[in-house]
C-alpha cells in the first residue's frame, strides 16, 4: 500500500503547484491514500471552505492542519462539517473539529491521525500522551496508522517517531517547511521524517518574501509577512506500508522545483 503526503501547502503558490503536480504523482505512484496538509493555504494563514473542496477535488483524500488552524474565522463554520479535514487532535476538549479520520481505500481501513507539539508553540495537551490514547483506539480497527505531527522543534519530532516506533506506520513531521535529509524505517517498521518539506514559494523564506524576514532579523521590529511571489516548489514524502501488518517497507523524499525536476 503507497501512502502520499503533501507538505504544506503555503497560499496561491503552493495551490498552484498542487494543481499542476499532484495528478502527475498520482498517475506516477498510484497512491492508495493522498494526504495534504493544508494549515497554511489561504494566504499563508489558515483554510476556506472553498479552499477545502478545492484540494480535495485536486486529489486529496483527506486534509491535516496545524498551529494555524483558527487563523480564518470561517472556520468554525465548516470545520465540524468537513469530513475528511482534521486538526490537531490534542488541542483541548471541546475545540471544534476532529483530530482523526477513518478512511477505506482498496478493501483497508487506514487510521490518520494529526498531532501539534508544544515546544515553542501554544502549550496545549500533551501530544505523546493524545498520541497514546488514539493509537491504542485505532490499533483496535486496523494495523494502518498515519501521523502528522506538526511541530516546530526537531528533538520533539524525533521523540514522537521513537516513542511511537512500531506502534504505527509512519510518523511524518510537518510546520517548519524546510524538507529533512533524515527519512527513515525505524528500529520496529515505523516510516519517520522530521519534516515533509512545504509545497509554495521557492525563493522566499519558508514562504515569506526574503526581504520581510531579513528586515525582522535586521531591525527586531514588527512586520507584515506575506507570501513571496516567483518561483514554486512541491515537497512530499511516498511511504510504502505492508497493508497486512502496517509494517513501513519504504519512504522516499519527492522534491519538484527548478532544481528538482520531475519526470514522469
Amino acid at each position: 500500500m503507497n501512502i502520499l503526503f503533501v507538505g504544506d501547502i503555503v497560499g496561491s503558490p503552493g495551490r498552484d503547484m498542487l494543481k499542476q503536480y499532484l495528478s502527475k504523482l498520482k498517475s506516477k505512484y498510484r497512491p492508495d491514500l493522498t494526504i495534504v496538509n493544508g494549515e497554511n493555504a489561504a494566504n499563508g494563514k489558515g483554510l476556506t471552505e472553498k479552499l477545502y473542496h478545492e484540494i480535495l477535488e485536486l486529489g486529496a483524500d483527506i486534509i491535516t492542519m496545524g498551529n494555524h488552524t483558527w487563523d480564518k474565522k470561517e472556520i468554525f463554520d465548516f470545520i465540524d462539517s468537513a469530513p475528511n479535514m482534521i486538526r490537531p487532535a490534542n488541542f483541548p476538549e471541546g475545540t471544534p473539529g476532529r483530530g482523526i479520520h477513518y478512511i477505506k481505500t482498496n478493501g483497508k481501513e487506514i487510521a490518520v491521525i494529526n498531532l501539534q507539539g508544544r515546544t515553542f508553540l501554544a502549550p496545549i495537551d500533551c501530544p505523546f500522551r493524545k498520541a497514546e490514547e488514539l493509537v491504542e483506539e485505532a490499533a483496535k480497527r486496523t494495523p494502518l496508522i498515519f501521523v502528522d505531527f506538526h511541530a516546530e522543534a526537531t528533538s520533539e519530532k524525533q521523540a514522537m517517531g521513537w516513542f511511537l516506533d512500531g506502534k504505527v506506520s509512519a510518523v511524518v513531521g510537518t510546520h517548519t517547511h524546510v524538507q529533512t535529509a533524515d527519512e527513515r524505517i525505524l528500529e520496529k517498521g515505523t516510516a519517520y521524517i522530521t519534516d515533509a518539506g512545504m509545497t509554495g514559494p521557492y525563493d522566499g523564506i519558508l514562504g515569506v518574501e526574503k526581504d520581510m524576514v531579513i528586515k525582522r532579523f535586521l531591525t527586531s521590529l514588527p512586520v507584515r509577512f506575506e507570501v513571496a511571489e516567483g518561483r514554486a516548489q512541491l515537497s512530499a514524502v511516498l511511504i510504502q506500508v505492508d497493508k497486512q501488518s502496517g509494517r513501513a517497507k519504504k519512504i522516499q523524499r519527492l522534491l519538484i522545483n527548478d532544481d528538482h525536476h520531475f519526470f514522469e
